[in-house]
């Protein structure tokens, strides 16, 4: 019996630089360069760059080799720029020009961190919002002046341009962009693998904000908490939780905001938004429908929320990211 003929997935190419942080192609490694056999999908097909030939030294002193030049890197499908080694100095021309026919070419061009900086020297950012660290947001603004520099979110996607903000908000584009290909339900056995939430508070919209870490250290709250995720479609209300944690209502909301840093209502909006993306994404359910089985009195009320939360509305969101049954999803 003949071996099944490797399917081969979409190319994706990534830049290693002097001096870089393992890290940052860490990330893209981890979650593109990884083969995934237990999805039976063509996965992607992961080339590491390099501007010249030789080892690339990274921070500890190690070094790494790769045989693929910059006209690997631009020949890919989607092309990512992990970072710079100096956001003060600018990209060499031969950068600039590899991401420029990259982006002719109609490839997905991805920044994490400084690696906007790149982006914007080849002017891919020009006239679009971008993000990029928090540190370099301003420079970034007035050395290009043309791009709508963000520093509030953890990512931008504006379709074949896609901006995200420190390392670690490199991860969150990474999983966004498996949504994109893939749907919602790889996107979250992915993030499963890797320990970490599928989307942050936020959600996985167009354009994310900065998350608010749930970290309940009083066992009480951290009860209440999991049992109002089971009961979501129900009214609940801050003395319902109170009576769950065995608490008065003045009590409850002490001991909530000192562990979560913000307050039950607020806490149980995002969880209802939250909880309708994957009714979004992977249901053809009517939007009345949805808000009501994940709690919201009205689809009125629920588009308000949901519009604060995600800035786009439940019709956009599904639009975006809602896969058909039978279709593989994969976009490149």
């Amino acid at each position: 019996m003949l071996p099944l003929p490797v399917r081969r997935g979409p190319k994706v190419s990534v830049l290693a630089y002097q001096g870089m942080s393992v890290f940052e192609i860490g990330i893209v490694t981890e979650v593109f360069g990884l083969p995934r056999p237990e999805f039976d999908l063509p996965w992607y097909q992961l080339s590491v760059c390099a501007e010249h030939q030789g080892p690339v030294g990274v921070i500890g002193g190690a070094s790494l080799r790769t045989p693929h030049g910059l006209e690997e890197f631009a020949a890919a499908e989607t092309v990512i720029v992990p970072g710079v080694p100096d956001v003060t100095a600018a990209p060499s021309p031969d950068l600039v020009a590899a991401l420029r026919l990259a982006h002719r070419r109609g490839a997905r061009i991805m920044s994490i961190c400084s690696g906007a900086f790149a982006l914007a020297e080849a002017g891919l950012l020009d006239g679009r919002r971008a993000t990029t660290h928090w540190r370099y947001a301003d420079l970034l603004s007035r050395r290009y002046p043309a791009v709508q520099v963000d520093p509030n979110v953890l990512y931008i996607d504006d379709d074949d341009v896609l901006t995200s903000a420190g390392s670690a908000a490199g991860l969150d584009l990474c999983l966004h962009v498996i949504r994109r290909d893939f749907g919602a339900a790889i996107a979250n056995a992915v993030a499963r693998r890797l320990v970490i939430q599928p989307h942050r508070d936020g959600g996985q919209a167009q354009f994310i904000e900065a998350p608010m870490t749930v970290t309940p250290d009083d066992d009480r709250v951290a009860k209440s908490m999991a049992w109002a995720l089971e009961h979501l479609a129900d009214p609940l209300t801050v003395e319902t939780l109170a009576r769950q944690a065995h608490m008065s209502t003045r009590t409850y909301l002490r001991h909530f905001a000192r562990s979560t840093g913000t307050t039950p209502i607020r806490w149980l909006i995002d969880q209802r938004v939250r909880a309708s993306l994957v009714l979004l994404e992977t249901a053809g359910t009517p939007i009345e429908e949805i808000a009501k089985a994940v709690g919201f009195d009205t689809p009125v009320t629920y588009r308000h929320h949901f519009g604060r939360a995600m800035r786009t509305s439940p019709s956009a969101y599904r639009r975006a990211f809602h896969t058909r049954a039978g279709d593989s999803g994969t976009r490149v």
